[in-house]
């Protein structure tokens, strides 16, 4: 049976640039018809892997749950068999050749060719190989063939590469059981067979109604110029919006059990840890400027089966205009409601929803109300473990 947990959630945030282009403006897009204020789901993503770097410090999640994603993979390598009493200058040599074995090389300033996405199990378990088969890792077995190419190169550095040590890396490419890897995805270009597909997708948000950019024109002072010298010392401008987005997201719960190796209690955890991620965390962009630390007012859980995935932007297909007096967010939160129903009626399906409900929408039909975060994610939780 397959599994879907879906969380929409709606969320009003004051004066911000929360997510800006290469322009500096906050990032927008057309959408039925008007231009719509967007946080892409990079963005939001990045936001919940930084909650779980929150929760690793609270103790919720273990240290070796999340991954990390770097250049600099060298580095923490050579940090660990120095640990293990490596002198640095023999363990960097000895970690180039261990990741050249498995084609990925790293540059003469000691970073990788692109981001690497690995669980902090995999970065150990990659030191701990390179510790215990030292003695059979030789700079002359991985040597690149002058004038040949890159690609060439690495997959020439691999071949001629002890087979016991490419088999042992081989293995401990595995994610990691780390939560974000197995969220998230990922993609190693020299090594698409320990690619990652991910369990969950995240929209990009958008308004559920039109917005126009505006600018904060500032000035800024010298505090120590002489006193009879007018004059402001500093000016520009500041481009930001207000807006109501409706923001989506859908986890598949087999899926996630799968790339966590089968563990379904650290699935649970990383569910749980992710869906409470996706309500309280937030993007930083021009926060220390704008402090729009505005939490969803409307949120709603669904546990669905056998089924496809749902995302209702299309409740917002023609822009939400309120009235002198009424709430945005509870517009949308009756659009949205009345989306889901229709869809229901016209599609069917097997499933429950939850939903926490600040603006007083009326959700018959819809789900049942819960009065904090705290028991409506225990509620969606109770419905995954059936």
């Amino acid at each position: 049976m397959r599994t879907l947990i879906e969380i929409h959630a709606l969320q009003n945030f004051a004066p911000s640039n929360l997510n800006r282009d290469d322009t500096g403006a906050p990032k927008d897009a057309f959408f039925g018809g008007t231009r719509r204020a967007r946080i892409s789901s990079q963005c939001l993503k990045r936001a919940v892997r930084q909650y779980f770097g929150s929760l690793v410090e609270q103790g919720a999640l273990g240290k070796a749950d999340v991954a990390s994603r770097t250049k600099r993979i060298l580095d923490t390598l050579t940090e660990f068999l120095v640990g293990k009493g490596r002198a640095k200058e023999d363990a960097e040599q000895k970690a180039r050749l261990a990741l050249a074995a498995m084609e990925l090389n790293v540059k003469e300033d000691g970073k990788s060719e692109y981001l690497l996405f690995l669980g902090q199990r995999e970065i150990a378990g990659i030191a701990e190989i390179i510790h215990e088969k030292w003695d059979s890792i030789f700079a002359s077995e991985v040597a690149p063939v002058e004038g040949k190419k890159s690609g060439k190169a690495k997959k020439q550095a691999a071949s001629v590469a002890d087979p016991e040590l490419k088999k042992a890396l081989d293995k401990v490419f595995n994610g990691g059981k780390a939560l974000d890897v197995a969220l998230f995805g990922r993609m190693l270009a020299d090594m698409p067979q320990k690619n990652q597909n991910a369990a969950c997708q995240v929209a990009h948000a958008l308004s559920t109604h039109a917005v126009d950019r505006e600018f904060d024109f500032y000035t800024a002072v010298d505090d120590l110029k002489p006193e009879d010298t007018a004059g402001a010392d500093m000016m520009g401008t500041v481009e930001f919006n207000s807006a109501c987005f409706y923001r989506y997201a859908v986890v598949d719960w087999a899926k996630l059990v799968e790339n966590l190796q089968g563990d379904k209690e650290l699935a649970e955890k990383g569910l749980r840890a992710f869906l409470e991620g996706f309500v309280v965390s937030e993007p930083t962009g021009k926060q220390n400027t704008f402090a729009a630390h505005n939490p969803p007012e409307f949120v709603a859980i669904s546990v669905r089966h056998n089924t496809a995935p749902r995302n209702l932007a299309n409740a917002f297909e023609t822009a939400l205009r309120a009235k002198k007096g009424e709430s945005i967010t509870l517009l949308s939160a009756d659009r949205l409601v009345d989306k889901a129903k229709k869809l229901q009626t016209a599609y069917g399906g097997d499933g429950q929803t939850y939903v926490l409900n600040l603006v007083d929408a009326k959700i018959d039909n819809f789900g049942k109300a819960e009065e904090s975060l705290d028991a409506l994610l225990n509620k969606s939780l109770s419905l995954v473990r059936v």
